[in-house]
């Protein structure tokens, strides 16, 4: 989102306008251009506005105080699920069972996703309903779908694990990816570590993790010697992973990229590819996701000798138990290793009989 140097803001007929320029000159004009269209019916605030009309009006009025990439992300969502659908239609037109199926046609996003859209659709139909656009509020009683339930976290396998460097070291952007792996970080701690969070402590290079989601998400933890010397030259301010245009993450652009970490993990794997497109059966398991990335990174502070409460001050964890349920999690790896112990206990003790 462009920033500009000038801003000003006025109010006609109850709703507040803002007005960007890069000049003074400019933000002069801009706002005498706008205030003559609103006088002569030019922008017209009524039941016939579309939807997205409207919308835009609202976000840029009500919410105009936002972060920039929150804006990104709202904008995002609208165009996805809600302007696709009725962008076009007259705000008056919209009734309730229009908001439900839009609802319902994202049911199978996450219960997170469905929350921030059920919060943004209310926001633009109660506004309206305020400022006397519609008479009637159809966003009212919405009930929102259950959301996509998150699969059991787990490990990824050492088959996985090799195809994930190999993409990885072929591909930078996929640097976030390694964060959660290395650092134990939370995707949108991930998103958030900026080259100033790397710091020397004691001699230990670390990186400082601006979580919020608990009072323990915000830590430190170490880096890996490999990874720190991948790292260490990020400019302060410059994010650690950033996208293809050298900014942080976006809600939009993540999910592009987690996707393109599948893909790219699938061909890895021997999937065959036919004008662009994968070819089923793909190799990669249906239940990998990058969050297994953080799920590795605590299993194998387990298996490092690592004991539990500083595992629990590393992950960020709010309850020790969540950090105790990981580190006594069995997978198949272990059970092929125990397996393998049991094997060669039992062969030794025939072999000890046959000796008697």
């Amino acid at each position: 989102m462009k920033q500009y140097k000038y801003r000003t803001s006025f109010t006609f007929d109850g709703i507040r306008y803002h007005v960007n320029a890069d000049s003074e000159r400019e933000l002069i004009e801009k706002k005498t251009n706008k205030l003559r269209d609103l006088k002569e019916g030019k922008v017209t605030i009524g039941e016939n506005m579309p939807v997205k009309k409207w919308a835009v009006m609202a976000f840029d009025t009500y919410k105009h105080g936002i972060k920039p990439e929150t804006r990104r992300n709202i904008d995002y969502r609208m165009e996805k699920h809600v302007y696709s659908v009725i962008g076009t239609m007259p705000i008056r037109s919209v009734r309730s069972i229009n908001l439900q199926q839009i609802l319902n046609n994202a049911s199978d996003c996450s219960a997170w996703t469905i929350d921030k859209l059920t919060q943004e659709i209310r926001f633009i139909f109660s506004t309206a309903y305020k400022n006397k656009v519609i008479i009637e509020n159809p966003a009212e009683n919405l009930v929102k779908p259950t959301g996509k339930r998150k699969e059991t976290r787990r490990s990824i396998t050492e088959v996985e694990k090799k195809h994930f460097f190999a993409v990885c070291k072929m591909d930078q952007r996929f640097r976030l990816f390694l964060l959660m792996y290395n650092c134990g970080c939370r995707p949108a701690e991930a998103i958030k570590a900026i080259g100033k969070d790397i710091e020397i402590i004691d001699g230990v290079p670390q990186l400082h993790i601006r979580g919020t989601k608990s009072a323990n998400a915000d830590r430190y933890v170490p880096i890996p010697d490999d990874f720190y010397n991948e790292i260490r030259n990020t400019p302060p301010f410059a994010p650690i992973a950033p996208n293809r245009q050298g900014e942080a993450h976006t809600e939009a652009t993540y999910k592009r990229l987690r996707e393109s970490l599948y893909r790219a993990m699938n061909i890895s794997m021997g999937c065959k590819v036919f004008r662009n497109a994968l070819i089923p059966p793909y190799p990669l398991a249906p239940d990998f996701e990058p969050y297994c990335l953080r799920h590795t990174y605590c299993t194998e502070l387990a298996k490092s000798g690592v004991d539990v409460r500083t595992a629990q001050k590393l992950m960020g964890h709010s309850s020790i138990q969540i950090t105790a349920d990981i580190y006594t999690h069995i997978d198949q790896s272990d059970i092929a290793k125990a397996s393998q112990k049991i094997n060669e206990y039992r062969a030794a003790m025939q072999q000890s009989k046959t000796q008697i």
